[in-house]
């Protein structure tokens, strides 16, 4: 006889038979990224976010002249965010909005009516600058983070860090987010990125963080390029 569980988005190396009690019972254990899977994802990141940081550092040099010139204020954006578990971290990016507009969102939030759900997310936002829109919308603003990455408190690929004032909004299935470190691009960005619901951004978060491979980092690295290029769903 051959018995198939009822289990979707769990990867086949978690689940196995344990017996208890004399009785064969199906166990899936918790994800978890440690020992030789841990060494190889970082030594993936290093290696290919410094050879990112070599071969773009014309186009970083010319963004931050721009930034600095178009628009009065610094050239870079740092705001805490929430990584590994629920540690916190300065996210670096090109400054794509106006000075102090960390100090309009809640009040942007409460005239869209989104405060209260875990994705921050402006509609028309006019906060962006003009060049900020560009930055946006092919992901730019975003290059900075290959720094984080190389620090060590961001991966290529991973979970979109978020600040805490949505972390605190998280339900218990959410926190799962937090068991690998946050990602510059991820599954839900090359699924459809702001275009997905809050609902289908966790479930595809989840998927990655308990189905993670080497080869899968690879594979949406690859849909991420295509999706910058395509700007599909961009803000």
């Amino acid at each position: 006889m051959i018995l198939a569980p009822a289990l979707t988005d769990v990867a086949g190396p978690r689940i196995h038979t344990q017996p208890v009690a004399g009785l064969p019972l199906i166990h899936v254990s918790t994800p978890k990224l440690t020992g030789g899977k841990k060494v190889a994802k970082r030594a993936f990141d290093v290696a290919i976010a410094g050879m990112l940081v070599a071969l773009l550092s014309p186009v970083f040099l010319v963004l931050a002249v721009l930034v600095r010139f178009t628009d009065p204020g610094p050239v870079f954006y740092r705001q805490e965010r929430i990584g590994l578990r629920g540690t916190t971290f300065n996210m670096l990016k090109f400054r794509s909005m106006k000075v102090n507009a960390d100090a309009e969102l809640d009040a942007l939030l409460a005239a869209q009516g989104s405060g209260e759900t875990p994705l921050f997310k402006i509609e028309n936002d006019p906060r962006i600058t003009a060049l900020g829109r560009v930055l946006r919308k092919y992901s730019l603003d975003e290059l900075p983070q290959l720094l984080n990455v190389i620090g060590g408190s961001m991966s290529l690929v991973g979970p979109r860090p978020q600040r805490e004032g949505e972390v605190a909004l998280y339900d218990d299935a959410a926190h799962r987010r937090l068991y690998v470190s946050p990602g510059m691009s991820g599954l839900w960005q090359v699924s459809g990125r702001s275009n997905l619901s809050w609902e289908e951004s966790i479930r595809l978060d989840l998927y990655y963080v308990e189905n993670w491979s080497l080869m899968g980092d690879v594979l949406i690295l690859f849909k991420t390029f295509k999706a910058v290029f395509a700007s599909t769903g961009a803000v």
